[in-house]
């Protein structure tokens, strides 16, 4: 039950109030990343480091594995497998990234500069705040966990975002258990001590009630006999379905096994309250309050901005937005020179309606006042990968091709189409607009995309790769970022679910093995050197013992 421990090789020099640069690196654009999660790092592994002064900064001083966190508080895999220490991993690049642990305390746009603080508690002498100018700022701190100002969430409840949240949940479950075997327990007592409730349907909720559940039927069951009727998982949604954001596939097939399994899915419940021994929610069918005994709660409903990133969205015009706003190639809105990457920001795609004129005026070439069918194809593959929820509005209407849209009012095939026409034709595809999942697979993929864009970005300022500009002349610098679906989510253990590229779902035992290809492909080429332990992770057919023995211990 320790903590993660990263051991450091070199020492910072604590009195220092701001980091001072070797005189090569003087003319070097100074680049300074936020974090060491996936974005970050996944940046970072890419980024050409000999040319650029590269500065990390970040109160944790590992990585972390984040999709097998559920695992981890099971003890299907162990925390020292999923972890790898950030300056193990810097060392590797050719050429030289500073690291600072410590927490990015506020960001000032105006002055291009940071203010930091050593945040560990500790007698060491020295001022623990210095500052950072930066020529370019890379925003990859993630996000916090949301309450949604829930009273008794932050005091009664477990969270699932760090390792040691992992650690804890661990522990207190088998709390729990020991707990409920007592003597001089009711047997009403035990199951209260025994009803362990998931808030939240998403994939880490979901995740997490599934390895429990196998943690408590295949280990504990046997460690614990005298209680193993008297478990109850429940898992509370406050939609009508878990799962809500993949396919309703997906989410059907895990409310089946939920139910096949015993474990208890409230939907359309929502949580107005948390105490030490309750959890109080509103039934929204019958707008009915009650009331639910519990011996532990874990919170996964979703997240929400860090106040330092906040601050900074007042500075630069985002004051009423949820979270940080970027363009389609991760470049804040607002301020010049900053990207964000992750869960702590959005993509703001623009709107195709927004350029429908625009885009008609470079097409229609001969100043006709219509479009052809074949000045339309001249810029299909512009429009595509400007506005690909114009993709998204093909599939959805099962069309092949753009020039399909190009039809009259009764679904006939037409030559040409004037404006309005055009407009018609285009006028549903925003419907499409949707945000990127809060998921380790887009991170790593935005951080990978953001490293060749540096790595690019003089080499092609005279000769840009992008597509057209339709407000003006040229074309954008870069190819715009675009996401590429892998595999998504898996319900539990040996019957796992899938969403795959191409509108494919695939379910069953053999989905498993899908899922673990995936997280062994992220661990590996994704941020290099994650050991994760084979024997654990295929425990389930070959190894049960080894998951009992390490999970007791």
């Amino acid at each position: 039950g320790g903590g993660v421990v990263a051991y450091s090789e070199a020492q910072v020099d604590a009195s220092k109030t701001s980091v001072q640069v070797n005189e090569k690196d003087c003319k070097k654009k100074r680049v300074v990343v936020l974090g060491t999660g996936w974005a970050g790092i996944s940046f970072l592994k890419d980024l050409d480091v000999s040319a650029y002064d590269v500065q990390v900064v970040s109160p944790r001083n590992y990585f972390a594995f984040t999709p097998l966190l559920p695992s981890v508080t099971c003890g299907t895999v162990e925390a020292r497998s999923i972890v790898e220490p950030v300056r193990n991993i810097i060392k590797k690049r050719n050429g030289e990234i500073q690291f600072w642990e410590a927490e990015c305390m506020k960001i000032d746009a105006a002055n291009k500069k940071l203010l930091c603080r050593y945040t560990v508690e500790n007698n060491l002498v020295g001022n623990d705040e210095f500052s950072l100018e930066y020529d370019y700022l890379v925003i990859a701190v993630g996000a916090q966990v949301n309450t949604f100002n829930t009273p008794g969430v932050l005091e009664n409840c477990h969270f699932l975002k760090e390792v040691e949240d992992a650690q804890k949940i661990r522990r207190s479950v088998i709390d729990c258990f020991e707990k409920a075997v007592l003597p001089g327990l009711s047997e009403e007592e035990r199951r209260i001590n025994l009803h362990f409730v998931i808030v939240g349907g998403g994939p880490t909720g979901v995740e997490f009630a599934a390895e429990l559940h196998d943690f408590v039927q295949e280990d504990l069951v046997n460690l614990y006999p005298s209680v193993k009727d008297l478990v109850k998982i429940t898992v509370i949604q406050s939609g009508d379905h878990i799962l809500n954001m993949f396919d309703e596939r997906i989410s059907g097939f895990a409310e089946q096994k939920f139910r096949r399994d015993g474990i208890e899915v409230q939907t359309g419940s929502r949580v107005i309250s948390v105490s030490d021994k309750e959890i109080t929610m509103k039934l929204k069918a019958k707008g009915e309050i009650c009331s639910v005994p519990h011996g532990l709660v874990v919170w996964s409903t979703g997240v929400e901005t860090r106040p330092f990133v906040k601050d900074f969205m007042g500075q630069i015009g985002q004051a009423n937005r949820r979270v940080l706003a970027t363009d389609e190639w991760l470049r804040v809105k607002g301020c010049e020179d900053v990207y964000a990457l992750g869960d702590c920001a959005t993509i703001n795609q623009r709107k195709v309606m927004e350029d429908i004129a625009a885009i008609f005026k470079a097409a229609d070439k001969d100043n006709s006042g219509f479009l052809t069918v074949e000045e339309f194809k001249d810029v299909i593959d512009d429009i595509l990968e400007r506005y690909p929820q114009v993709e998204h509005y093909l599939k959805s209407k099962h069309l092949r091709d753009v020039t399909d849209l190009m039809k009259d009012s009764e679904g006939n095939d037409i030559d040409e189409v004037d404006i309005e026409g055009f407009k018609l034709a285009l006028c549903q595809a925003d419907s499409q607009v949707k945000n990127l999942p809060a998921t380790a697979q887009v991170a790593a993929q935005q951080g990978a995309y953001l490293s060749k864009c540096f790595n690019r970005k003089y080499k092609w300022k005279d000769n840009p790769e992008g597509p057209r500009r339709f407000r003006g002349s040229g074309r954008h610098q870069f190819h715009p970022f675009q996401y590429v679906l892998l595999v998504v989510s898996y319900a539990r253990g040996e019957q796992a679910a899938a969403e795959l590229p191409g509108d494919w779902v695939s379910m069953g035992r053999s989905t498993q093995w899908l899922w673990y290809s995936q997280t062994s492909e992220l661990a590996y080429s994704g941020v290099g050197g994650i050991r994760l332990d084979s024997k654990i992770h295929f425990r389930k057919r070959f190894k049960p013992h080894l998951r009992q023995q390490q999970r007791t211990l």
